[in-house]
């Protein structure tokens, strides 16, 4: 019996597959289970309907992503801190300040996706990558001066 299958199965294949299967695997585990379905023209059709709208999103979300980094790309946060004669701030700069500036100048990231390498503990010009999509990372320029 030939089946799609919906999910990711182990010695088997991946979803989309078209295998060929015993009867009662297929009736009694890949069926009721959900992780399959009987291959007739009108689920093949469905499958590759399916797909072509999950390869349009993937397309308009990464396209939108790729619009967000060069907002980002362009972007060049100054902040102002108190600190020391030798340029050491009182505290750091975080990402989660990096986020709130950057909210104020309109864009909204959630600040789990700004990566620093160190907290920003000196006065200077530093850079911040942010992971907007799997794919898609932009590069932003920080500058620390003294308050």
């Amino acid at each position: 019996m030939k089946v799609i299958l919906k999910e990711n199965i182990e010695n088997l294949g991946h979803i989309g597959d078209i295998v060929k299967v015993a009867p009662g695997y297929a009736r009694n585990y890949l069926l009721p289970k959900g992780f399959a379905l009987e291959a007739t023209t009108k689920n093949a059709k469905a499958l590759d309907h399916a797909k072509k709208h999950l390869e349009y999103k993937k397309n308009k979300v990464l396209e939108q992503a790729r619009v967000l980094a060069a907002k980002i790309e362009g972007l060049a946060l100054n902040l102002s801190h108190q600190a020391g004669e030798e340029g050491k701030l009182f505290g750091a700069v975080t990402n989660m300040e990096l986020a709130e500036q950057m909210k104020a100048q309109g864009i909204e990231i959630d600040r789990k996706k700004i990566i620093l390498a160190e907290p920003i503990k000196h006065l200077g010009e530093f850079t911040a990558t942010v992971k907007i999509h799997p794919e898609v990372n932009a590069t932003l320029k920080v500058t620390v001066s003294k308050a």
